[in-house]
């Protein structure tokens, strides 16, 4: 080089060698970027295996002697042909081996639910599992490159004959790209390809080895935009103790236990303890605090902590050196097809060696019978050995399925003297007669592609699905409002006068706990109402009136109001309902004429109408200057509604005379037996109309029940749900039950005799294998018994009334047969389901009305 080119450029010297800087981001962030995603983050649709896993698995199959190896050694081995370094393979094969499919390990390999790592890789050991070796490896079917060094030959990917992919599920981070596919049950996915190898469509769903609950009703197949919603099983062992039995995908007990502290730090839930008792199965033990609800606490521990994590899928495979989006069904299906694909190559390879085995033993048997190895004795040379045994076959050449090759011939030059000595001909017709026998199995296997390969998935059900069966259980969840379940960790104060309300304010008023996510809605005397959120210290208006939490869509609250209109001097009188409104907003609830103000306002949770007594003024020429007046007489309306008039003449004062009822009747309880929860949207079964002290009444499978009220917030676990209805104290239970100790069936009738709330209480005995057969609450039950006799099967119908008389609730009964009972069925109900009450005008819904007809209508002319 010469001087002048070392010296530093001066001015524009040497531009026209420079590479613009968009040129150089352009070609070698696309090759880096490219290079991740085809070499590092994304699987191959082929064999799901990423390339780090798939080099894994050669150096494994190449190791593999049946024996345990040490991890540290496999690590080395795949050194060979990913030239990545140690940490990310050690990553990689514990990864594996923590999924259980593929890798059988020994040692401490770490625990997925506890987030605890595998100790050092001199230390753990693997080996390949039988079902690695039947489905992932054939190296005649394999298709392979060089090593990144060139030394050695790797598969670009394996003959998987099994949807691995979504059965192991994989995760990756690229350039730009990423790639989540959830993991799938391992039998549910064969049953699946046997679906679609018979023509019908299939659709399947994640399944996590940590277990837990999924809902799946916006899964997506898998696509970009798809959610899952994962929850933990919580279990109510008694009032003050919860126990979490398995724990959401993707979280660990510690990262959960975590969450939960921290969300009790928070003051979003109010527990004592958390202590985690996990061995060989999960179980954290939460302590709640004094007087706080399971059910509460377990809608909040979905509210506020990991017991629910949404998982967002995004299934992106490579197919043909390119990254492409496709549903799990599709992959599935792909994965399927190409499983056949490699049964048929596989089997064309058995019939083209069972073909060359049949050639050669028929070359063998001419070749000694025929005396032909005589022949070429006296052969000088090496080409007359060739020419004399290739004429000595000629007349049997056009039995052959191919022509005979010289190659053909010098292999039968290499038969040994002792060999065509002990050549035993009946022992060649039988060896023959079995290659034929295979070949004809192979070829009709080929012929019955799809019957073979519906075959190969059986049998692989059979041999590797015992103890593969589904851990997540598919559930609807509800949705859960966070500021219903949130703990009451403030206290709420109010400033009548200032017009001030908050939690700051502690030398005020106390109105009531709350929550720091609640809204609160306020009334003053000016006839203004607002909603706000709660917050340290707010201004919401001078001379407030009412303060209290607001909920929104609660149609029981009902407001009754009485107020002065500035313009007229009418007394104006109205009830009515707030459900939805602008935060912050301010609405009048007078005609919002100067000097209008409220004269009287109750807040009533249930609809209640009071009972008022009306004074007018001494001056008032009204006739009767006192007057009493029922809110129950009154329409509940909209806010908006201007209402009606009470009086034209001055009032002195307005008092309470008499607390009033509600004027809404029951509440319409449903069951939801989807989500296991009560409510009032008709979802569901009509479990009946409940008013302030009514209780729902629920039997269990496992023989017990339970009293408890009707609040929406409750749960029920409703696999093990046998029976839900409102409790009647009067009527009996009728019950048919199989004792485990006795092994036999009972009967038993009682009357409910406990009023202990939210307790179960068993009334059989308490064997693993008791359970109840029947109940029922109606006055005459009627159950079809089958029995098992000598000489067949019978079939009766009993009044249970008839069968035994009402017990104490602790009775063991009396037992249903002296034969074996192989059946028990209810007979269809005779007892009427409760009605339905008609909705009132008294339930109407939040209107517009501005009521101007109301205001024409006078209730008091005095």
């Amino acid at each position: 080089m010469s001087e002048e080119k070392d010296l530093p450029m001066k001015g524009n010297e040497g531009l026209h060698n420079a590479v613009p800087v968009s040129g150089m981001y352009q070609d070698w962030f696309l090759d880096y970027a490219s290079y991740v995603i085809l070499e590092r983050a994304v699987p191959a649709i082929e064999d799901g295996l990423k390339p780090v896993q798939r080099r894994i698995m050669h150096a494994m199959k190449e190791m593999d002697d049946g024996r345990f190896n040490k991890v540290a050694n496999i690590i080395g081995q795949s050194m060979q042909y990913h030239p990545h370094g140690d940490a990310s393979i050690g990553d990689a094969i514990v990864n594996l081996g923590q999924k259980e499919l593929l890798i059988e390990t020994q040692g401490n390999w770490g625990d997925v639910r506890t987030g605890d790592g595998a100790a050092a890789a001199r230390y753990i050991e693997a080996r390949l599992s039988k079902f690695a070796l039947e489905v992932v490896f054939n190296p005649q079917t394999t298709e392979w490159q060089l090593s990144y060094d060139g030394r050695k030959k790797e598969p670009v990917t394996l003959p998987v004959k099994f949807p691995l992919l979504l059965a192991q599920g994989v995760e990756g981070i690229a350039v730009g790209l990423s790639t989540k596919i959830l993991p799938h049950n391992f039998c549910e996915l064969i049953e699946g390809s046997i679906q679609i190898l018979k023509g019908k469509k299939t659709n399947i769903l994640p399944d996590f080895n940590t277990g837990g609950y999924a809902d799946f009703s916006e899964y997506n197949e898998g696509l970009r935009g798809g959610k899952v919603k994962v929850r933990a099983k919580i279990e109510e062992e008694d009032n003050r103790t919860l126990l979490i039995k398995e724990i959401p995908f993707g979280t660990t007990t510690n990262s959960l236990i975590d969450s939960i502290i921290k969300a009790n730090d928070k003051g979003k839930i109010k527990i004592k303890k958390v202590v985690d008792n996990t061995a060989k199965d999960v179980e954290i033990m939460i302590q709640l605090a004094p007087g706080q609800s399971p059910n509460m606490t377990i809608d909040a521990l979905y509210a506020f902590t990991d017991c629910e994590v949404s998982i967002s899928p995004n299934a992106c495979v490579i197919i043909n050196d390119k990254p492409v989006f496709l549903k799990v069904n599709q992959i599935l299906e792909t994965n399927t097809l190409q499983t056949k694909d490699l049964l048929n190559r596989e089997l064309e390879i058995k019939k083209g060696e069972l073909l060359e085995k049949l050639l050669f033993s028929s070359l063998e048997k001419i070749f000694i019978e025929n005396r032909i190895y005589r022949d070429i004795e006296e052969c000088e040379t090496w080409e007359a050995v060739i020419e004399t045994i290739d004429q000595g076959l000629e007349p049997f050449k056009p039995d052959f399925y191919r022509e005979i090759t010289r190659d053909d011939i010098v292999r039968l030059t290499e038969i040994k003297i002792k060999r065509i000595s002990k050549f035993d001909t009946f022992k060649a017709d039988e060896l023959m007669r079995k290659l034929n026998e295979e070949l004809e199995e192979v070829n009709h296997h080929l012929e019955n592609l799809t019957d073979y390969a519906i075959q190969y998935y059986k049998n692989l059900l059979s041999k590797y699905g015992k103890g593969r069966e589904r851990k997540t259980e598919a559930r609807t969840f509800d949705t859960i409002a966070a500021s219903v379940v949130a703990a009451n960790n403030a206290k709420l104060y109010v400033n009548r006068v200032d017009g001030f309300v908050g939690y700051g304010l502690k030398k005020d008023e106390f109105v009531c706990d709350c929550s720091d996510l609640d809204d609160i809605i306020i009334f003053r005397r000016d006839g203004v109402c607002m909603v706000t959120k709660i917050q340290d210290k707010g201004f919401v208006g001078k001379d407030i009136i009412h303060v209290a939490v607001f909920r929104k869509g609660d149609e029981r609250m009902v407001y009754n109001l009485i107020y002065l209109d500035g313009a007229s001097g009418r007394t104006m009188i109205k009830r009515f309902q707030v459900l939805s409104v602008t935060r912050d907003r301010e609405y009048v609830l007078t005609k919002g004429t100067k000097g209008s103000k409220v004269l009287y306002f109750t807040a009533n949770a249930n609809g209640e109408a009071e009972i008022i007594t009306v004074f007018l003024t001494a001056g008032a020429k009204a006739r009767v200057k006192v007057f009493d007046f029922d809110f129950k007489d009154l329409e509940i309306k909209g806010r908006g509604a201007q209402g009606n008039i009470l009086t034209k003449y001055p009032v002195r004062k307005i008092q309470l005379k008499m607390e009033g009822v509600s004027t809404l009747g029951g509440l319409d309880i449903y069951f939801d037996p989807s989500v296991g929860r009560l409510n009032t949207d008709e979802r569901g079964d009509f479990v009946g109309n409940f008013l302030g002290e009514d209780k729902v009444l629920v039997f269990f499978k496992d023989g017990s029940y339970e009293l408890t009220n009707f609040e929406l917030t409750n749960r029920f676990d409703a696999e093990n749900l046998l029976l839900i209805e409102k409790y009647d104290p009067e009527s009996v239970v009728s019950s048919i039950y199989y004792d485990g100790i006795h092994k036999m069936h009972y009967v038993k009738r009682f009357v409910i005799e406990t009023s202990t709330l939210n307790k179960k209480f068993n009334f059989i005995s308490d064997h693993k294998q008791s359970k109840l057969i029947v109940v029922s609450t109606e006055k005459q039950p009627q159950v079809k018994v089958k029995f098992k006799l000598e000489d067949g099967v019978e079939e009766k119908v009993y009044d249970m009334d008839m069968l035994i008389d009402v017990k104490g609730w602790k009775s063991v009964g009396n037992r249903l047969s002296n034969h074996k009972v192989t059946g028990v069925e209810l007979v269809e109900s005779v007892k009427q389901p409760e009605k339905k009450k008609d909705a009132t005008d008294q339930e109407k819904k939040e209107s517009g009305d501005s009521g101007e007809e109301d205001d024409k209508e006078q209730l008091g002319l005095f």
